[in-house]
């Protein structure tokens, strides 16, 4: 099998990883810089070139798409896809866990948990928007940030109108939600492939800080998910059409609250602490995806 991985540096460890997971499985493996990629429309006919040279033969694309590149790489992700080319992450798909309004939106119509969240644009309606949320803490967040980048805890409602005054001065998109104090600044990363949780590890944030982020300098440590836990976060990925995702998930009163969906989850973090080979995991789901793909051999039926 021919796999191509979109990622802009071929030296980051999940990249690496993948490439020797597939080549110890006896697969070619080729690192792609999207934004090298470049492509031909025409009528019923698509064509990618990279570097001068027409790709051929690519039978699965695994997509690191970084949030800066996301409308250029999900471009590029659909070009392959129009060429017949499977992907465990559809452009769409990553589009839509992008957005984390949208997936807050598309979880909570099927019954998912989440903590409670309020979105609006007009200064006018602050004080009622935080009103339908209820009592800080609130924590507000940028709707298309990334490892606990541009999201704030407020402890006090005039905290949280500055916060929200400042983003708005900024023309961002922001989120705010209920702080879910007995979560206790941890988190659980659940890393699904192919309909299964294949690993998980809990984040502990360091004292003084409420986002667990491993880039923030939380502690991972391995976790055993209940049954619950588990098919909350295979519910999820399923939702946004992702074959591999990592579904964070915040261990509340009421049970497991869904926070965010990442459709290019880091290896690095889950693999130390789960002790697990979660990117030989993700090749041997996409020989199995291809192998389904291919029509029987002639003869057969």
């Amino acid at each position: 099998m021919k796999i191509a991985i979109l990622s802009r540096n071929a030296r980051l460890y999940s990249t690496v990883r993948l490439v020797e997971a597939a080549r110890a499985r006896g697969h070619s493996a080729r690192v792609l810089d999207p934004l090298r990629c470049y492509m031909r429309i025409s009528a019923g006919k698509f064509e990618m070139h990279y570097k001068g040279r027409v790709l051929r033969g690519v039978d699965a694309v695994i997509p690191r798409i970084g949030a800066s590149i996301t409308f250029y790489g999900t471009a590029v992700v659909r070009q392959f896809e129009m060429m017949g080319v499977h992907t465990p992450n559809s452009s769409d798909a990553i589009l839509r866990a992008r957005d984390k309004l949208r997936t807050l939106q598309l979880l909570a119509r099927e019954g998912i948990d989440l903590p409670t969240t309020v979105f609006g644009d007009n200064p006018d309606d602050t004080v009622d928007l935080l009103a339908m949320l209820g009592d800080p803490p609130h924590v507000i967040k940028l709707n298309e940030g990334a490892q606990g980048q541009g999201v704030l805890l407020a402890e006090k409602r005039s905290a949280a109108q500055g916060m929200i005054e400042a983003f708005r001065s900024l023309y961002a998109n922001f989120l705010v939600q209920e702080f879910i104090r007995e979560a206790k600044g941890a988190d659980l990363r659940c890393f699904v492939v192919g309909g299964k949780v294949v690993a998980a590890m809990q984040r502990q944030a360091p004292d003084g800080e409420f986002r667990a982020n491993l880039h923030r300098g939380a502690k991972a440590s391995p976790v055993e998910l209940n049954p619950i836990e588990e098919q909350t976060a295979i519910r999820a990925a399923r939702l946004l059409g992702l074959g591999v995702a990592g579904v964070d998930l915040l261990r509340s009163s009421r049970g497991p609250l869904v926070v965010e969906v990442n459709s290019s989850p880091g290896l690095e973090g889950i693999e130390g602490a789960s002790g697990i080979d979660v990117a030989a995991k993700i090749v041997r789901s996409l020989e199995r995806a291809v192998q389904q793909r291919k029509p029987p051999p002639k003869g057969r039926k």
